[in-house]
């Protein structure tokens, strides 16, 4: 059988598959040393992605600073091979800039 494809998070709440719920979603949530684990780590990201799709995404940044929001963006930006220096110093520049304002509006 293929698998579905994976869920899309958008702005707002959406609903998955019935396809789509029963190849993300792990039959069996373990706790383990404080983690939740229900696979290998390459079987997380429709789990993951599902979960965003249904609660959206503004719905997801709203429970965590912005500024953490914006240093695991920054991390993970970072490490886009396609980045030259102009474009890394672009990013640093602005993620600085959203910061500032994030501390403004605190």
């Amino acid at each position: 059988m293929t698998q579905p494809p994976l869920p899309q998070p958008q702005l707002d709440r959406t609903p998955i598959t019935l396809e789509q719920y029963e190849a993300y979603t792990p039959d069996k949530l373990e706790l383990i040393h404080g983690f939740y684990d229900y696979g290998y780590p390459e079987d997380f990201k429709g789990f993951h992605l599902a979960i965003l799709t249904n609660m959206g995404l503004r719905a997801a940044v709203s429970h965590v600073p912005i500024a953490q929001w914006l240093a695991a963006i920054q991390e993970v930006a970072l490490q886009n091979p396609k980045l030259d220096d102009a474009l890394r110093d672009r990013l640093v520049r602005g993620i600085a800039e959203l910061n500032a304002i994030i501390e403004c509006l605190e």
